[in-house]
């Protein structure tokens, strides 16, 4: 199902090192005619790191999609049933984040939209984006990809030999990811290989 005339919630959680794969896909959603609302984590909005300062980030995000950042759990709730959301998109998914969300905590305005989603039976597309997706929050990521409504950008080990529990989503299949959960679909494959590193 195409994107377009479509409400999509774009969750940026704290992964700062991945918002270079992410942002040519927010410009895709924009292109395709989707009305694209940004939401942001109170650590996306207040750190600065070697990937850039995060008022510069929440900027260049607004400016792409032409609103102001949610920026607060207040202003998320009403994406339940009030405006609700076609789908909700987090990525990049942190794995704090992620076992957040599979353990049905709500403590940021990302992660309140996720749920506000899930509540009205609509998709959420994350783009994981951890450490230890193979380590202690493998279950976390088992849990969420056997929950109802949920669907997985396709990930991959990125550094097998140098980081063994790290994997990350192909960002490149973002909107054909969005495409298929429209359609309450998960794209195939789930788990792909990502990095050719040699150990």
């Amino acid at each position: 199902m195409e994107v377009k005339g479509k409400r999509i919630g774009f969750g940026l959680t704290g992964s700062h090192c991945t918002y270079d794969e992410v942002f040519p896909q927010i410009e895709r959603l924009v292109e395709a005619g989707a009305n694209v609302l940004p939401i942001v984590t109170h650590t996306v909005k207040s750190t600065t790191t070697r990937f850039g300062e995060g008022g510069e980030w929440v900027k260049k995000i607004e400016e792409v999609t032409g609103h102001e950042v949610i920026d607060s759990i207040v202003k998320a709730e009403p994406l339940g049933p009030k405006t609700p959301l076609d789908c909700m998109i987090i990525a990049p998914l942190t794995g704090n984040s992620l076992s957040k969300l599979a353990n049905a905590m709500t403590d940021s305005p990302v992660l309140m939209a996720a749920k506000a989603t899930m509540r009205n039976h609509r998709p959420v597309v994350l783009g994981i984006s951890t450490n230890d997706a193979l380590g202690l929050n493998g279950v976390n990521l088992m849990r969420l990809m056997a929950t109802k409504n949920i669907y997985f950008i396709p990930f991959g080990q990125d550094a097998p030999y140098h980081k063994p529990n790290s994997m990350v989503a192909n960002m490149d299949l973002l909107v054909e990811t969005v495409e298929y959960a429209l359609e309450n679909k998960q794209i195939q494959p789930v788990i792909i290989e990502r990095n050719k590193e040699k150990g």
